[in-house]
């Protein structure tokens, strides 16, 4: 049985939504996928408002959400393949620029794109939400030492990502 969320849950929610946007499309990398993704996430968001303890938490609350939500896509797309239809990558940002236009953008898209989810999430946490290492080891439930291991581990992948190696990113954090 669901609760009817509270009118001040719907502003919250509704106030959020540009700042979710923005996490899920860095964090995918598609903003097809990232709509998706926050739509699944308001979905149930609204469905759990009563697991919600206090609406100050709302911003980590919705952004596990989307984290679980794309975690749960990466393992349905492994599972079934790779099949990828034009529609779904017409608005992705690595393909937004031609190949051999070289921009610095570009290719920042194309390895972050390499690495892995968590590298990702801490990049995203850190540098494009500006959140500070305290806030974001509350989030993640773990040590601040964690959140500075991983981001330092991020940046390095990306790092040597974008001097050109080419092989996988595929450690964990």
């Amino acid at each position: 049985m669901s609760v009817r969320p509270s009118p001040a849950f719907g502003q919250a929610l509704i106030e959020a939504l540009p700042k979710l946007r923005r996490y899920a499309t860095g964090l995918c990398g598609q903003s097809a996928l990232a709509d998706d993704l926050v739509q699944d996430c308001i979905e149930r968001a609204l469905l759990r408002a009563g697991q919600l303890e206090t609406l100050e938490r709302i911003g980590a609350w919705l952004r596990t959400i989307v984290y679980n939500l794309y975690i749960d896509e990466l393992r349905r797309r492994r599972a079934r393949g790779t099949g990828v239809d034009v529609e779904d990558i017409a608005n992705d940002i690595a393909f937004s620029t031609p190949p051999s236009d070289g921009t610095a953008l570009a290719e920042l898209a194309r390895a972050t794109a390499r690495l892995s989810p968590e590298h990702r999430q801490i990049l995203v946490l850190a540098g494009v939400e500006a959140m500070p290492y305290r806030d974001i080891a509350d989030e993640l439930g773990v040590p601040i030492g964690t959140v500075m291991s991983r981001l330092a581990r991020a940046r390095a992948a990306l790092r040597t990502l974008l001097e050109g190696d080419t092989s996988p990113v595929v450690s964990r954090a």
